[in-house]
């Protein structure tokens, strides 16, 4: 990646830190999504739209598919369920250890972007509990 970041690689690549650290230094993809973001916004703004409207496109092209996130769905087990044994300035380091090891759960399900809003993920949320109390017995 350039020295000098575009504005869409810079936000795709904080909210990547914050919400799927393992792609944070995955640069090619963060060029290629922050170069199409470029290039949405640009077209819908030569096609007529605002620029609050063409941002809009934009940050759907920037952020399809990423707006759920294993990894803070995890530390957001930790932070509800597992307050007493990981405190809350640990849960983020423990999640990135966790991930992992909890592949197997995920790949059970199909997450979209509103995948937290389903009845699925209700059923998700209950299994990685499950499965990051053992793991937590098992000291991980």
């Amino acid at each position: 990646m350039s020295q000098e970041l575009s504005y869409f690689r810079l936000s795709l690549l904080s909210y990547l830190k914050d919400s799927h650290p393992h792609l944070a230094n995955d640069n090619a993809f963060i060029a290629a999504r922050g170069d199409a973001a470029a290039e949405a916004y640009s077209t819908a703004v030569k096609n007529g739209q605002a620029h609050d409207q063409a941002g809009e496109i934009a940050n759907e092209t920037l952020y399809a598919g990423l707006l759920f996130s294993p990894y803070r769905t995890i530390v957001k087990i930790l932070w509800d369920e597992f307050e007493k044994d990981v405190t809350p300035m640990l849960a983020e380091g423990v999640a990135i250890g966790l991930l992992p090891k909890l592949n197997g759960v995920f790949d059970k399900y199909h997450p979209t972007d509103d995948f937290d809003t389903t009845p699925e993920y209700d059923q998700l949320y209950t299994e990685l509990t499950g499965a990051i109390q053992i793991l937590l017995e098992d000291g991980i």
